[in-house]
């Protein structure tokens, strides 16, 4: 005999299932959370970097699925609101990855809707060599070229005195990243690209959470994220990186044009800015009449950029809502792991440079940068041979002297495609002697010590 169940019986009961279903989630990751293994020095690996979740994370993936939306909905919206509000800018567009997020953000600057600020094939973006291959990438694939110069051995940002000499004819932009989440000189890089009407891509992926006063402009004497300052910014939510959505990233900025056209090479380059499962938010549908399509052609199939499909799955989002949630807790915990490393490390600096952060700075530290001096009576390699065996990750800075990469073997031998500007000596010093070991909130100060420990006892042996 069959029973007929009122749609409020149902959603009064898969709503109590659901309450459940994330109880015993919560219940389960707590358990989890105890079977962990103490830390064993020597033993037990320390990563360099990690993620860092709990009941909170794991429940909102859990919530997410039971939903089953998939692409980008709530949550992501969610997400959006929140980050632009970490970051003080007016838009926040979730991504599937930082690399896509610095994709993004240089091929907006391409875009025919920015009129003569746009940027165009041969135009030239001042960088860094010292550079992750994310920063320099969508340069090369949207057929600009890369000036790169040299980096300060203090901070490992661009050395702003090498800016002006790298301005050229054709330049129309700069884009930095803020190195392992100490800002670079945002007072210098503003006043530069104000002076010579140059756009400001701000790769932020390795410093969210990080911070800056600026000394001169509207917000002089007021301590302001890094990613506010920026034309366009963007963020990682790798693993590694302050917050994680396992894979994800953002773009940010408060040019209500630039938002539009992030959305448009996000969303396949089209030119409808309507949401997912939303339709005719203009009123005008089928009356538009672009390019050379028959008049009315519907607007949702309509493409304005060639873009891609680069959005964030819902199940990321949710994982993101709640790390966001967490992430001054995180920041300071960075801050602390390194100012600890920093002080247990103090009596060997004769012999290792320690990193310094940039005058009006308060870095949320993506992690700890070794630079052994040069008349060190060891090299990189032993060093780093000793922290491996310690089973302490180590990791090398970036991708060095960026220019020195096989990728760049055949622009190199056909002298096109990038510029140097003056020596990268500094970048080279880096690229043989600088090594990274973690900071990240996943290292208790047990773990810190050890490392420490394990440096100054390296050192000493090697006096």
């Amino acid at each position: 005999m069959a029973y007929l169940v009122s749609p409020a019986d149902v959603a009064s009961q898969t709503e109590a299932l659901r309450e459940r279903i994330l109880e015993l989630t919560a219940e389960y990751q707590r358990l989890v959370e105890t079977a962990k293994t103490p830390f064993v020095p020597g033993r037990t690996v320390v990563p360099y970097s990690g993620r860092v979740y709990g009941e909170a994370e794991v429940c909102a993936a859990v919530e997410a699925s039971l939903e089953f939306w998939l692409t980008a909905g709530r949550w992501a919206r969610r997400l959006e609101r929140g980050l632009a509000s970490r970051v003080k800018q007016t838009y926040a567009r979730l991504v599937n990855s930082g690399s896509s997020a610095n994709l993004v953000a240089v091929s907006a600057m391409t875009s025919p809707l920015l009129g003569s600020r746009r940027l165009r094939p041969g135009d030239e973006v001042i960088t860094v060599a010292a550079a992750f291959p994310t920063t320099v990438a969508p340069l090369v694939q949207n057929r600009l070229v890369p000036v790169f110069v040299d980096v300060d051995e203090r901070t490992a940002n661009v050395d702003v005195r090498r800016l002006e000499e790298a301005i050229g004819p054709r330049t129309r932009a700069v884009m930095l990243a803020h190195t392992l989440g100490n800002p670079f000189d945002i007072d210098a890089v503003s006043a530069l690209c104000r002076e010579h009407g140059l756009l400001l891509i701000e790769d932020n992926c390795d410093a969210l959470g990080s911070a800056y006063t600026p000394m001169f402009g509207p917000y002089a004497g007021v301590a302001r994220p890094t990613g506010s300052f920026g034309d366009i910014a963007t963020s990682s939510f790798y693993p590694a990186h302050h917050i994680t959505t396992g894979e994800g990233g953002a773009v940010y900025t408060s040019d209500p044009v630039l938002e539009r056209v992030i959305s448009s090479f996000r969303d396949w380059g089209r030119d409808c800015w309507c949401a997912p499962a939303k339709a005719n938010t203009c009123g005008e549908r089928f009356n538009h009449c672009l390019g050379q399509l028959p008049a009315g052609y519907d607007h949702k199939y309509v493409y304005s950029h060639f873009g891609y499909n680069l959005k964030m799955t819902d199940l990321q989002a949710a994982i993101g809502v709640r790390q966001l949630d967490s992430l001054d807790s995180f920041t300071a915990a960075r801050k602390r792991n390194h100012a600890r490393l920093t002080y247990a490390l103090a009596e060997v600096a004769d012999v290792l440079r320690l990193p310094e952060a940039t005058p009006g700075s308060d870095p949320s530290w993506f992690a700890y940068l070794i630079v052994i001096r040069d008349d060190a009576p060891f090299n990189r390699g032993d060093l780093v041979t000793h922290l491996e065996d310690a089973r302490i990750q180590t990791r090398m800075f970036f991708s060095g002297n960026i220019v020195a990469q096989p990728m760049f073997d055949e622009m190199r031998e056909a002298g096109t495609g990038y510029r140097v500007c003056g020596p990268l000596s500094v970048t080279d010093k880096l690229m043989k002697n600088a090594v990274i070991v973690g900071c990240y909130p996943g290292l208790s100060d047990e773990h810190v010590d050890y490392i420490a420990e394990q440096i100054t006892s390296f050192v000493k042996r090697h006096r």
